[in-house]
């Protein structure tokens, strides 16, 4: 341990736990399979030809044999009293479901990342070392590149760009030009953010870039290449950070989008069974109202978020809050930092202790469907039927690297936020409260 250092001993370890233990126990499996989530059974032929009076038909063999060559599929009307079978989930059945072990794979990475975390901070905090590396950093930085891009691990980890890859080969819709249409939107507020000046978005660009330009021309200076490199290398930096952001923002799209849905969905589950409890522990107890207010504030975590780094909102509002001709400070500029962090950290929470409301109401949509089938009139194949219900169960975990990624993707940003930006994550003290005359 004296060669190896404390931190790689704990990561290697980590490592191997997370290899051995996958089988086993997995958070990523519990929170899926756990038994709090239900979904619908596709019914069998004999139960649709049962409600709608008729018998099944006869077998293609049987057909051939009478002389009967008729290759019309089955089909039943769409009025039909149908009503579809629950059943928890259980680990068994999620193996068959697509993407389910990239699904495992990336959330248990995450979680042991943040064990990671949490313990080289632990030790920063007790020994204080000097000349050792932060792994801490590492692990949130492999777990924010596994999150939007493939990275080196191609076979095992897509996430975000799998799920944005599988929309673009998508035939069925305009998944790809929603796509396209969205990168091409937040290519163009990159570019508004580049140009806003720091006195309203507190993002740092400016030092940041700085930092950067000036080191690039130390180095190109060194190399030997020409003055006119300069900007031209400025230029790109700033170019490759709107393209990424706009990378981002296209990966994003439609997990955006089936938030909003999904959001709107628990709403009304939770309008219609207002004592609704999920076994969540984080949730146990909270009914009707208190459960529509958590699933509010997660929906708004974002512009809460946003708002919080736009300076004459949040900073100054809060440093030098107005009273009369008189301002108040509330807290101070390293307490307001480290409460931005704790806000963050907490939606993060928030979040997950809501996924569940929104996953049961993504597989309710089963049950929608047949609803809605119900109303129409004409006929419908049996085949149909249970492909449309098939299909919303075998999406699940898909909808679940929806939910997830942009949590995991926030927090661990965050976190690489805090130690690389020398920020704080203690808890908040208020100082005294100081009141400044104000020149009218």
């Amino acid at each position: 341990m004296a060669v190896m250092g404390v931190q790689l001993v704990v990561s290697l370890l980590m490592a191997s736990i997370m290899q051995k233990m996958a089988p086993h126990w997995s958070f990523a499996r519990w929170l899926l399979c756990n038994g709090s989530l239900h979904r619908y059974k596709h019914p069998s032929e004999e139960e649709l030809f049962a409600l709608a009076g008729k018998q099944k038909p006869k077998s293609k063999r049987d057909r051939r044999i009478n002389g009967v060559m008729d290759d019309k599929p089955s089909s039943v009307p769409r009025d039909i009293d149908l009503r579809l079978e629950t059943s928890p989930i259980t680990a068994i059945d999620a193996l068959v479901l697509r993407y389910f072990l990239e699904y495992q794979w990336y959330v248990d990475f995450a979680v042991y990342s943040t064990f990671i975390y949490l313990f080289t901070e632990g030790y920063y905090c007790l020994v204080d070392p000097q000349k050792e590396a932060n792994i801490g950093i590492l692990w949130c930085l492999l777990t924010v590149i596994f999150s939007v891009y493939p990275s080196l691990t191609w076979a095992w980890f897509k996430v975000f760009f799998m799920v944005m890859r599988h929309y673009f080969r998508s035939e069925e819709g305009g998944e790809r030009s929603v796509c396209l249409s969205f990168a091409f939107f937040f290519l163009l507020i990159a570019m508004v953010v580049l140009v806003i000046r720091e006195d309203y978005l507190e993002f740092g660009l400016d030092a940041g870039l700085n930092n950067v330009s000036d080191n690039l021309e130390v180095f190109l200076k060194e190399q030997g290449w020409g003055d006119w490199t300069i900007p031209v290398t400025k230029l790109s930096v700033r170019l490759g950070l709107v393209a990424l952001c706009s990378f981002i923002g296209a990966c994003l799209t439609f997990p955006g989008l089936r938030l909003a849905q999904t959001h709107l969905d628990a709403l009304k589950m939770v309008a219609d069974r207002p004592l609704i409890q999920l076994r969540n522990r984080f949730l146990l107890g909270f009914e009707g109202k208190p459960a529509l207010l958590l699933l509010h504030a997660s929906f708004l975590a974002p512009v809460i978020v946003v708002l919080m780094w736009i300076k004459p909102i949040s900073r100054d509002l809060l440093l030098h809050a107005p009273l009369g001709k008189e301002t108040m400070q509330i807290m101070s500029d390293a307490a307001y930092n480290s409460f931005r962090l704790w806000t963050i950290v907490a939606l993060c929470l928030l979040r997950l202790a809501v996924a569940r409301h929104h996953l049961q109401a993504y597989l309710n949509l089963a049950e929608r469907w047949v609803e809605q089938m119900k109303k129409e009139a004409g006929r419908i194949t049996v085949l149909e039927i249970q492909q449309r219900i098939t299909r919303i169960y075998c999406y699940v975990t898909v909808v679940s690297l929806q939910y997830l990624g942009p949590i995991i993707l926030t927090l661990h940003c965050t976190l690489l936020l805090k130690t690389l930006g020398k920020g704080t994550c203690e808890p908040v003290q208020a100082p005294g409260l100081s009141v400044y005359p104000v020149l009218v």
